[in-house]
């Protein structure tokens, strides 16, 4: 998949087929949407397109009102978008700065500056609820007018549901906020993730034998937090993933002016090290951990020699997950 920042570059195609979104989590509904839109780009000839937004307009907005809560917890990085953009076949991806220009546009620009002469669209899919343009004036009809008068398709999807249950972002975020990551996989198709680079930390844990690789979640306000117990992916050279335990959250029982700066990690524990990486093998390498299960939300503790053993007790009962699901799944097997 063909990434972009902006319209305005010679590599993008002169036509496609395009979506319009936000796609955080890139759940199932917008899987069959992408599947969708991907048959209607082979039909017509032309790449299928994503167009999408970084800030998240609410997180914009938010910022601008100075009310920070009013912006929404945040599923996916834009890398893990990205990547799952990619795995549902799209062939090119245009990010757009959300700014004050572009929220100030009305539809009928936004329609001729980036559907029309920006993007090439033949052919616009969108969800069901889509708004776009200033104050959100423009939605469905306005779009179908539009595209009969300049000359694309517009097509709308309705929901998609799973056991009579709408599937949007907002589903995923809640049942990231009760912890429960049996939903949150039902929601997603997948188990939750979350992958970068591994990261620099202030190497704590190795003082208190617990060694971590951490990677940073570039938005201050994850939809998932606490304690987890985990699987690692890109450690291991035979590709097998690696039981772990992690925290995802701002590690209160730490000071916020640490190495860190207070920023959002996720610090994960190896159950068992890959010895072949050495002591020093995992800095600067891409991992992926899966969020299988929530142990507990985090917790401030009055010393390190209680953090200590509240790590330890962390691992045991990722062990004891772990356990127990190969004792199920051995179980089904038979």
């Amino acid at each position: 998949m063909q990434i972009f920042r902006g319209f305005h570059h010679p590599g993008i195609a002169a036509a496609c087929a395009l979506t319009i979104g936000n796609f955080d989590g890139v759940h199932r509904g917008h899987q069959a949407m992408l599947a969708l839109l991907n048959n209607e780009a082979r039909h017509r000839g032309v790449p299928s397109c994503v167009l999408t937004f970084e800030p998240h307009p609410r997180d914009f907005f938010a910022a601008l009102a100075r009310k920070p809560e009013l912006a929404p917890a945040r599923i996916a990085t834009l890398r893990d978008k990205l990547t799952e953009l990619a795995r549902c076949g799209v062939d090119q991806c245009v990010v757009l700065e959300f700014d004050a220009r572009l929220s100030s546009q009305v539809p009928e620009a936004f329609i001729d500056n980036v559907l029309v002469r920006g993007l090439g669209a033949r052919y616009v899919l969108v969800g069901d609820d889509f708004r776009f343009g200033a104050k959100r004036a423009g939605d469905y009809a306005m779009l179908d007018a539009a595209g009969a008068a300049k000359g694309f398709d517009v097509a709308r999807m309705n929901s998609y549901e799973v056991h009579g249950l709408r599937v949007s972002s907002s589903e995923v975020r809640d049942a990231l906020a009760r912890g429960d990551m049996d939903g949150v996989h039902a929601l997603l198709g997948r188990a939750y993730s979350i992958s970068g680079h591994v990261v620099h930390g202030r190497k704590l844990g190795r003082q208190l034998g617990f060694k971590t690789v951490n990677l940073r979640f570039s938005h201050w306000k994850p939809a998932a937090s606490g304690i987890f117990a985990v699987q690692v992916h890109g450690l291991d050279a035979t590709g097998e993933p690696i039981d772990g335990v992690a925290n995802l959250g701002i590690r209160p029982s730490l000071n916020p002016d640490d190495v860190n700066g207070g920023r959002v990690l996720l610090e994960t524990h190896c159950l068992e090290w890959p010895p072949s990486l050495g002591e020093e093998g995992a800095y600067g390498k891409i991992i992926r951990v899966e969020l299988l299960h929530k142990l507990h939300d985090e917790l401030k503790y009055a010393s390190l020699d209680d953090l200590k053993a509240g790590i330890a007790r962390d691992c045991e009962q990722a062990r004891a997950f772990f356990a127990s699901t190969r004792r199920q799944t051995t179980r089904d097997r038979i």
